[in-house]
């Protein structure tokens, strides 16, 4: 088991690396042009969360608060997100998705969702991709379980 947890590990992060190059380079969107692939990924975790500050945003994406600064002073002058006042707490700020940030992401969810259709259409078989789904689904439940608790 040991073993096997290891290998799966290392294909898993292998997978990311390459995974995330090739993707980079297959994706064809005027929207992966306009926007980086940080960007989206923060428009992603806002529209996961709902809202989040600064500091957590950093957090989850695993960078210095002032990169988080920088892109969402770029991502607020596009108008995709807006800052305002927590709601629990009048003296924090929290970053919100606007609607054009939900348009651009929606387009971007459409562009990745084809890039990688075409890259695995004729290669995983249906059988496959049911395997995959029940596991991911599975990992996915465990890490929610971790981070509740």
């Amino acid at each position: 088991m040991k073993e096997t947890l290891l290998e799966a590990i290392e294909l898993f992060e292998e997978v990311i690396i390459y995974g995330t190059e090739h993707f980079l380079k297959s994706v064809q969107s005027p929207i992966w042009k306009e926007y980086s692939p940080e960007q989206i990924q923060t428009l992603k975790l806002l529209s996961a969360y709902d809202s989040l500050s600064n500091g957590k945003l950093a957090e989850l994406q695993g960078v210095h608060k002032s990169a988080i600064t920088a892109r969402l002073k770029k991502l607020e002058e596009k108008g995709l997100i807006r800052s305002e006042r927590a709601q629990h707490d009048q003296r924090a700020k929290v970053v919100r998705l606007t609607e054009p940030g939900r348009e651009i992401l929606a387009a971007s969810n459409t562009a990745i969702n084809e890039t990688i259709a075409n890259l695995f259409t004729d290669e995983i078989s249906e059988k496959e991709l049911v395997q995959f789904v029940s596991t991911f689904r599975k990992l996915k439940d465990i890490l929610q379980m971790k981070e509740l608790n």
